[in-house]
C-alpha cells in the first residue's frame, strides 16, 4: 500500500494487516461538521471541519485470560498506524485480564458499501434553512425580539473492522437547532430546539412564532411558591430525564443491588409495573427519522458497554412494555453475569404512550398548572431511587382554566423519572424532539408531553 493512502477503509485495513495481537477490533470515524450562529438578528459565525479518528483495540490471550489494549487517536494517517497498533498491543500485554472477554463477534454480514467514501456534510445543508432564518430575523426584529441560537450538524461515517473478519460501516447525521428569543432589555428569554438528521424538516418561521407567543405570556408575571404542582411537561423535558433514566438502566447494576430496578438478593425488578398508563419505552436503530447504528460500536468498555461486542448486531428493544419493566441493558458479559438477555444500548430512545393530544390541546384541557418549557443542571441525588434535581429554564408557566395567564419563577425539582412514570395521569403524541441538557450527548429522541398531577418543586429558583 502507497503511504499516502488514507481512505478509512483501507487505514482500516491495513491497521489489521499490522496487528500481531491475538485479536483486533479497528474503527475508523470520519467526521465533518457544519454550523452557523446568530446573535441579535444578525449571523455572527459560520463555519466547516472535516477530521478523523482511529481505534485500535487489540486483544491478547495469557494463562489466566484474555486482555485488551485500547488506544485512540485523531488525524491518523497511514504513516501513523503502526506506532498507534504498537501502542495498543502494548497496552494490552500490560494489562490484567479483561473482566469483559468474550470470543470477538463473528458471521455478521458485511456492509456493501464498506470500501465507499465516506459520507460528508457542508454548508449546503443549510441551504433552504439560513434564508428561511434571515425572513425569521425579520420578523423578529419587527416584533421587538433578538433571536440567539446555534445550528450544527454533523456526519460520522464509522468503519469497523476486525480480526474475525467483520466489515462493517454506518453512516450517522445528526442535526441540531436551539433558540433562544429575548426582549430588548434581556429580562424575558424563551427556548425552543429542534433535533434534525437534514434540516429539511425544520421551519425557523414556526419556531419564531412560537417563541414570540411565550414571550407575550411572559408579560405578567406570577410569583409562587414551592411545593407540589399538576404539572405538563413538554417532550424535550421527558426526553431529558427518561435518557437519564436509560444511562441508569444497567442490568450489571441493578443485579447487585445498586439501583432503583434492584431488588434484595440479587433480583432485578423486570417485570414490574412501572406505570398505570400503557406507556412503553424503546429502542430500535432502524426507528424511521430515528435511525442509528445497527450494530455495537464500542470505543471503550464500561458498564455494560464491551469492546468484545464490536459489530454485534443489534435489534428493537422494548425497555418498557405497556407499563412494565421489559429489558434492562448488557453486553454479553453482563448478560452472562446477571443470566439476562444480551441487550445493548442503543443510539435512540422512544416513548410511546398511547396519547394523541398535542401539547396545546392538553393545556386546553388543564383546570390550575404549570406548564414547563425545558430542565438544565440535572444531576443525581439517589440512585437507589433514581432521585434526580435540577432546574427549570427559559419559561414556566401558569395555565388556569385551559389558557395560559402568565410566566410564574423558576424552581429547583427533585423527582425520579421512574415516580414520575408511575405517577403521570396523560400521555399525549409521540414527536420527535431535542433534549435540552443531554443534547450534546443523545440526541435521537421521540416523546409525548406528560401530565404529573403533583411535580415536586422543591425550591424557587433564581435562574431564567
Amino acid at each position: 500500500m502507497s503511504r499516502s493512502a488514507t481512505k478509512p477503509h483501507e487505514i482500516v485495513e491495513r491497521a489489521l494487516e499490522l496487528s500481531t495481537a491475538d485479536g483486533c477490533v479497528v474503527i475508523a470515524d470520519e467526521e465533518s461538521t457544519a454550523n452557523l450562529r446568530w446573535a441579535g438578528n444578525a449571523l455572527t459565525t459560520n463555519g466547516v471541519t472535516r477530521g478523523r479518528t482511529l481505534t485500535v483495540i487489540a486483544t491478547v490471550d495469557g494463562k489466566e485470560g484474555t486482555a485488551s489494549g485500547v488506544v485512540t487517536r485523531a488525524a491518523v494517517t497511514a504513516d501513523d498506524l503502526e506506532p498507534l497498533v504498537r501502542a495498543a498491543e502494548q497496552a494490552a500485554r500490560g494489562a490484567g485480564p479483561a473482566e469483559d472477554a468474550q470470543p470477538l463477534v463473528t458471521g455478521t454480514p458485511a456492509s456493501p458499501d464498506f470500501t465507499e467514501a465516506p459520507v460528508e456534510t457542508s454548508s449546503a445543508v443549510f441551504g433552504d434553512f439560513a434564508p428561511a432564518l434571515g425572513e425569521a430575523f425579520a420578523r423578529a426584529r419587527a416584533g421587538g425580539r433578538e433571536l440567539y441560537g446555534f445550528a450544527n450538524h454533523e456526519m460520522v461515517s464509522s468503519y469497523l473492522g476486525t480480526s474475525t473478519g467483520l466489515r462493517l460501516r454506518h453512516d450517522q447525521p445528526n442535526g441540531t437547532l436551539e433558540l433562544n428569543a429575548k426582549s430588548p432589555d434581556r429580562t424575558k428569554s424563551a427556548w425552543a430546539g429542534r433535533a434534525t438528521r437534514d434540516f429539511k424538516d425544520v421551519d425557523p418561521a414556526a419556531l419564531d412564532l412560537e417563541l414570540a407567543q411565550r414571550l407575550d405570556w411572559a408579560r405578567r408575571r406570577v410569583d409562587l411558591p414551592a411545593g407540589r404542582y399538576e404539572t405538563l411537561l413538554p417532550s424535550t423535558a421527558v426526553a431529558d430525564l427518561l435518557i437519564y433514566q436509560m444511562w441508569s438502566s444497567s442490568a450489571r447494576d441493578a443485579a447487585e443491588g445498586r439501583t432503583v430496578f434492584s431488588k434484595p438478593g440479587g433480583a432485578t425488578r423486570l417485570g414490574d409495573r412501572l406505570a398505570e398508563l400503557p406507556l412503553t419505552m424503546r429502542s430500535d436503530p432502524h426507528e424511521p427519522g430515528l435511525e442509528s447504528a445497527p450494530f455495537v460500536l464500542a470505543h471503550s468498555s464500561g458498564g455494560d458497554s464491551s469492546v468484545f461486542d464490536n459489530g454485534l448486531p443489534i435489534g428493537p428493544t422494548d425497555w418498557i412494555r405497556e407499563g412494565e419493566l421489559a429489558h434492562l441493558a448488557t453486553s454479553r458479559h453482563s448478560a452472562a453475569l446477571t443470566g439476562l438477555p444480551v441487550a445493548p444500548a442503543i443510539d435512540n430512545l422512544i416513548l410511546d404512550g398511547g396519547g394523541d393530544r398535542s401539547l396545546d390541546e392538553m393545556v386546553a384541557a388543564t383546570e390550575r398548572g404549570l406548564l414547563l418549557t425545558c430542565l438544565w443542571y440535572i444531576r443525581e441525588v439517589d440512585p437507589a431511587t433514581l432521585l434526580l434535581t435540577g432546574l427549570t429554564r427559559d419559561g414556566v408557566y401558569l395555565v388556569e382554566n385551559g389558557e395560559v395567564v402568565g410566566e410564574v419563577n423558576n424552581f429547583r425539582f427533585n423527582e425520579s423519572p421512574v415516580g414520575l412514570l408511575g405517577r403521570a395521569t396523560e400521555a399525549g403524541r409521540t414527536e420527535k424532539t431535542l433534549p435540552r441538557e443531554w443534547g450534546d450527548y443523545f440526541t435521537r429522541a421521540a416523546m409525548p408531553a406528560l401530565r404529573v398531577p403533583d411535580f415536586n418543586m422543591s425550591s424557587v429558583s433564581q435562574g431564567v
